[in-house]
C-alpha cells in the first residue's frame, strides 16, 4: 500500500480509493472524480450485482470485484453499502485494515459503532451526502473521530469536494440535523415543486407549462440565491413590493404557519435519524 496516505502531509493525493457499494451514490463519486482527472484505473468498485460492475467498468473503466478482500489494499475505502449491511460488512473489515482511511455515507450509523464492529478500529470519516451529488452540485457533511490526521481530513475533503461542496462538523451529534435538512431536503424542494405545479394546474395552466414554470422558478431562484450578495430575506423583499400579487402571496404562507411546518418536517426527520442510529447500534 502506498504511505502518500500518512507521510506527506502537503500532498492530499489519494492514491488509490477502493468503493464497496457501487450504487448511486458511490456512481457520482466516481463522475466527479473522473471530471476531476483522477485515474480510473487507480478505483476498485466491490459490488455483488454482476449486472452493476459491467455498468461501472463500461461507464468509467474502473476495476470491479464481488469479492471483499478486494477493497482491503486502497489507500482510502469508502463504505457506500445500505446501513443494514454495514456491521456485518465491518465485522469483515476489521482485521484487514492497515492504517487507511475508511470513509462511511451510510445513513443512520454512528462512527463509534462502525469503530466498534471495525474491531476498535478509529481512521473513520463519516459523511452525509445528498442526491444533488449525482449532478455535482451536492453538499456533504463530514464528521471525522480525533484519530484522523489532517492529511486524511483534507483527503476526505477533497473525495466528497468531486461531487459539491462539503462541511465539516466537530460535533456529530449534528449529524441528525444535517439528515434532516440536507440529507432530507432534496425530497422536500421536489415536494414544494410538485405543490407549485398542482397550483399552476387548478390556476389553468397546462400539465406543461406547469412544470416548466415550476422547475425554472426553483432552479433559478436557487441560482440567484447562490450568487447574490444579499441573504435570503432580503431577496425574497426584493419580490414582495407593498400591496403587490406577491406580498398576498407570502401573506397566505405566512398564516398557514410555512416555517411551522417546515420545523416540524424537520425536526421529525431528525427524530427519525436518531432513532435509526439508536437501532444500528444496538448489536
Amino acid at each position: 500500500m502506498s504511505q502518500n496516505l500518512v507521510t506527506n502531509t502537503s500532498d492530499t493525493t489519494i492514491p488509490s480509493i477502493s468503493f464497496i457499494g457501487g450504487g448511486n451514490m458511490a456512481s457520482a463519486l466516481i463522475s466527479g472524480l473522473q471530471k476531476q482527472g483522477f485515474a480510473m484505473t487507480q478505483i476498485t468498485v466491490v459490488e455483488l450485482d454482476a449486472a452493476k460492475r459491467q455498468q461501472l467498468r463500461d461507464n468509467f473503466n474502473v476495476n470491479t470485484a464481488d469479492q471483499l478482500m478486494a477493497a482491503c489494499k486502497a489507500d482510502l475505502i469508502v463504505l457506500a453499502v445500505k446501513p443494514q449491511q454495514l456491521r456485518d460488512l465491518a465485522i469483515f473489515l476489521g482485521g484487514q485494515l492497515q492504517n487507511q482511511l475508511v470513509v462511511s455515507i451510510a445513513a443512520g450509523v454512528r462512527s463509534a459503532d462502525l469503530s466498534r464492529w471495525l474491531g476498535g478500529y478509529n481512521n473513520i470519516v463519516r459523511v452525509m451526502p445528498n442526491t444533488p451529488a449525482q449532478i455535482g452540485m451536492g453538499i456533504s457533511a463530514l464528521y471525522a473521530m480525533a484519530q484522523v490526521s489532517a492529511l486524511q481530513r483534507a483527503q476526505a475533503s477533497k473525495l466528497l469536494e468531486a461531487v459539491g461542496k462539503t462541511l465539516w462538523l466537530e460535533d456529530e451529534s449534528q449529524m441528525d440535523a444535517v439528515t434532516a435538512i440536507s440529507g432530507s431536503g432534496p425530497a422536500y424542494v421536489f415536494y414544494l415543486i410538485e405543490a407549485l405545479q398542482n397550483a399552476a394546474v387548478t390556476l389553468g395552466l397546462s400539465e406543461e407549462q406547469a412544470k416548466q414554470l415550476a422547475l425554472h422558478t426553483f432552479a433559478g431562484a436557487g441560482q440567484l440565491a447562490l450568487q447574490s450578495a444579499d441573504d435570503i430575506v432580503a431577496l425574497r423583499n426584493q419580490v414582495t413590493s407593498k400591496g403587490g400579487t406577491t406580498e398576498q402571496g407570502i401573506l397566505s404562507l405566512t398564516q398557514h404557519d410555512i416555517n411551522g411546518v417546515m420545523l416540524a418536517a424537520a425536526q421529525a426527520a431528525a427524530a427519525r435519524s436518531r432513532s435509526l442510529a439508536d437501532s444500528l447500534g444496538r448489536d
